[in-house]
């Protein structure tokens, strides 16, 4: 059954472990991730992703927080995106992405975690990689089967 999502903001930084600034499009690479990204690169983590609604249960919190602050690529609406297994194919415009991890380690000394006291990325984030490049807006299309 195919579902749909949305893109609510792309973010791209310039270093590791910071958060990210938020641009009106992407170009994501085969083997590359989205270009001009800090954690490009030919690996398994090319592209990372976050959902707003866990971002909201920071929110509620009292935290204020923008659009790439926990350093997600893509921040998404209408998609839970840790309850997708390995392997899910989500289809973005002409682009393709393969989720290939779910989660990460934490390190604790990170400007996120010191500016937010806290990360929901380790354990709702997930992260992809391009199987077939293109461009990217928050107009795309947005799609997975499940």
């Amino acid at each position: 059954m195919k579902k749909e999502f949305k893109i609510l903001s792309l973010n791209i930084s310039e270093k590791k472990g910071e958060q990210k600034i938020p641009v009106t499009t992407a170009v994501l690479r085969i083997d590359h991730g989205i270009v001009g990204d800090a954690h490009a690169g030919n690996w398994h983590r090319q592209i990372s992703l976050l959902a707003d609604e866990e971002i909201e249960t920071m929110r509620g919190n009292g935290i204020d927080l923008d659009y790439g602050d926990f350093a997600e690529n893509i921040t998404t609406k209408g998609i839970n995106l840790h309850e997708l297994p390995i392997g899910t194919i989500l289809i973005i415009g002409e682009s393709i992405l393969e989720i290939t991890q779910i989660g990460k380690e934490c390190h604790h000394g990170c400007a996120i975690y010191a500016a937010v006291g806290d990360c929901v990325m380790p354990r709702k984030g997930v992260f992809a990689k391009v199987i077939k490049e293109g461009e990217i807006n928050s107009e795309s299309s947005c799609y997975y089967d499940i």
